[in-house]
């Protein structure tokens, strides 16, 4: 038996069902364990910064909301070209239930970030360039969403969206690479960047087992979010078996 067959296997929509609701329990666990260990280090073990004093710690949830929020479209966009070029059959799925946790870890990183320019650049907002392509990444999720529900069809949903995502993928190197191209109040990367990060170990580690807690929580709501889909379509397609069948039943006999 091929060592791939596991895998390829859960490309089945019910074994895949079946996969995430073995899967959630202990994705829960290891979540709230790690999320846990993360509170202790950034709010006990981290240090104040020199500049920015305690207000830094806003960062432990700014910075892992902010690589999410560019995660969940990078990943409906990957979901997107498996509806349009390989029709997988988990690819709207996956797509779909990426949408609203992108769209709310976008938002938290708008309004973390908003916390935070408060005190360092004196305005609760700025519009530079970093700053605006997020924006534009938080309409673009709401976009989508309302797309998805204007589109009763299923598979015509599924088409645009894909569509629309791809398009839209244009914007994530745009907020990647913003503070570099462009003069910004933004800082420019200290964690992913050429060379070693900038930050300080004590800094640095409880900020990457935060982000490493928000991936977990992510993954968990995704999994979870992608069972839900799944059962709702099942659901869809027994009522429309149902309605189908109900006027055959109904028919008179003809006479004899």
């Amino acid at each position: 038996m091929s060592l791939l067959s596991p895998v390829t296997s859960l490309a089945n929509p019910s074994r895949f069902a079946a996969f995430a609701e073995r899967l959630t329990p202990w994705l829960i666990g290891a979540t709230a364990f790690v999320f846990a260990v993360a509170l202790y280090l950034a709010l006990v073990v981290a240090p104040p910064d020199y500049q920015q004093g305690e207000t830094v710690r806003i960062m432990f949830i700014h910075v892992p909301s902010a690589w999410l929020a560019m995660f969940a479209y990078t990943l409906m966009a990957i979901a997107s070209l498996g509806v349009l070029i390989w029709r997988h059959p988990l690819a709207d799925v996956s797509a779909k239930a990426a949408a609203p946790l992108g769209a709310a870890f976008t938002f938290l990183a708008l309004a973390t970030g908003s916390l935070w320019g408060k005190p360092m650049w004196g305005a609760w907002w700025v519009w530079d360039a970093r700053l605006t392509s997020f924006l534009i990444l938080f309409i673009m999720y709401l976009g989508l969403m309302a797309l998805r529900s204007a589109i009763e069809e299923p598979s015509r949903a599924a088409k645009a969206c894909a569509i629309l995502t791809l398009v839209g993928s244009v914007n994530i190197p745009i907020i990647k690479f913003s503070v570099d191209w462009w003069n910004t109040l933004h800082q420019p990367a200290s964690v992913i960047r050429a060379g070693k990060p900038t930050m300080d170990p004590s800094i640095l580690w409880p900020l990457l087992i935060a982000a490493v807690a928000f991936t977990l929580l992510f993954t968990t709501l995704h999994l979870v979010g992608m069972r839900t889909e799944l059962l709702r379509r099942r659901a869809r397609t027994l009522r429309l078996t149902a309605a189908a069948s109900a006027p055959a039943a109904l028919a008179p006999e003809p006479a004899e």
